[in-house]
């Protein structure tokens, strides 16, 4: 049974490797925050100090909820606090840039929820201040940490399925807009920003899950070749909309390893979050990324005679190891602080974060291209690029 983060709290005053633990604080008590605060108590590294929202209400409720020592008035006031080491910005996306600007001017380093940030030149001005100020900032998702991505990754590199040519990654959740979304809530009972949601778009919320996996396989990505549209524009809301936002995007993305892959994203398609990676010797997959322990399966073909049957011969390949059991039940199963636990561990090893900012910028700008396509509808060339990052030691 998982323990709150109060009385895990209490629990680390003795820790002797104090020297190790980092003090976070939180700005955005939303939706999101939930799944990040049911996932702390699994970092021992990780050391929650407070709360912020520009709701006072809200954060007020977050914090009695979960057991929060301290609520913070206001931004400035949260900076000013000397004892926190990383802010994690999980605001409404178009506060993402102004707070995590406001956080490394302040010297803080910031973890955010995705996007980095809503235009380009903001999501480079940020990696260009926390660089000048020997800081790391980080964007979710952080499921390229997970076990199953992990163990594709080992996989690759092991070669399993030949060279890649190909990948077929789909994010889509189903018709949204005709679900009961309306009373969606997280556990401490804060309801789905559903209008929020529907503006930003289903490609900037959820193409990083894969978006992430892809270029730590496949290295940068050279160019991205995409088309999107918004196909539902009444959504059935009791507010209107400022924004009609893609509901479909589809991409090419093309790496400079070679490797083409195409990523549909949608909340109009029936639900399929599956990854397929073609190779000449077979097709390594799986059926969901947002479930930290799911199976990786690998397909190979087989000739009978002058008959090739493809994909007949279907083996599981073993998970590096053991996914945590997280405690609560529903659409994912997704260790969302392990990516603050990352910085955390890279900021006391003094290491460069596994989900750096180059890297973190980098998957910016594709997911960018993919929603700005809508636009443009043309090719667009990737204009960043990354260091190539290490898998977790305990997958290698």
């Amino acid at each position: 049974m998982l323990i709150k983060p109060s009385e895990k709290l209490t629990s680390k005053i003795n820790d002797k490797n104090k020297s190790s633990t980092k003090s976070i604080a939180i700005v955005g008590c939303g939706f999101v925050a939930d799944y990040y605060l049911k996932t702390l108590p699994l970092h021992s590294t990780l050391e929650l100090v407070g709360v912020m929202d520009r709701n006072s209400d809200r954060s007020s409720k977050f914090a009695a909820y979960h057991g929060i020592p301290r609520i913070y008035d206001s931004l400035e006031e949260l900076l000013e606090d000397d004892n926190i080491d990383i802010v994690l910005n999980l605001t409404n996306p178009s506060s993402h840039y102004e707070v995590s600007h406001a956080c490394l001017q302040a010297g803080k380093h910031v973890y955010s929820e995705k996007p980095l940030a809503m235009e380009m030149w903001q999501a480079e001005k940020l990696a260009t201040l926390a660089e000048q100020k020997g800081l790391y900032i980080s964007s979710a998702p952080c499921s390229l940490l997970s076990e199953t991505a992990q163990t594709i990754w080992k996989a690759l590199r092991e070669n399993q399925v030949g060279t890649v040519r190909l990948v077929y990654a789909e994010m889509d959740d189903g018709l949204v807009h005709q679900m009961p979304y309306q009373r969606w809530m997280s556990e401490s009972g804060i309801p789905w920003p559903y209008k929020d949601e529907f503006e930003v778009g289903c490609t900037l919320e959820h193409a990083g899950y894969y978006v992430t996996w892809l270029t730590a396989f496949f290295g940068p990505a050279e160019t991205v070749s995409a088309f999107s549209s918004c196909l539902i524009p009444d959504k059935q809301t009791d507010v209107p909309l400022d924004i009609n936002a893609p509901d479909f995007s589809v991409a090419c993305i093309k790496f400079a390893s070679g490797v083409v892959a195409r990523l549909t994203c949608s909340i109009v398609a029936p639900h399929d979050h599956s990854l397929r990676i073609i190779g000449d010797r077979g097709i390594l997959g799986i059926h969901d990324s947002w479930f930290y322990g799911a199976p990786v399966y690998i397909r190979r073909s087989i000739n009978i005679g002058r008959k090739r049957l493809e994909g007949v011969w279907k083996q599981r390949y073993p998970l590096v190891k053991k996914a945590p059991r997280l405690g609560y039940r529903g659409a994912q199963q997704m260790d969302f602080c392990r990516g603050v636990a990352e910085m955390a561990e890279a900021i006391a090893q003094n290491r460069p974060c596994r989900l750096s900012t180059r890297f973190s910028l980098h998957n910016n700008e594709i997911v960018l291209a993919i929603q700005n396509a809508l636009e443009t509808g043309s090719t667009y060339k990737m204009t960043t690029s990354f260091e190539p990052i290490e898998p977790m030691s305990w997958a290698k």
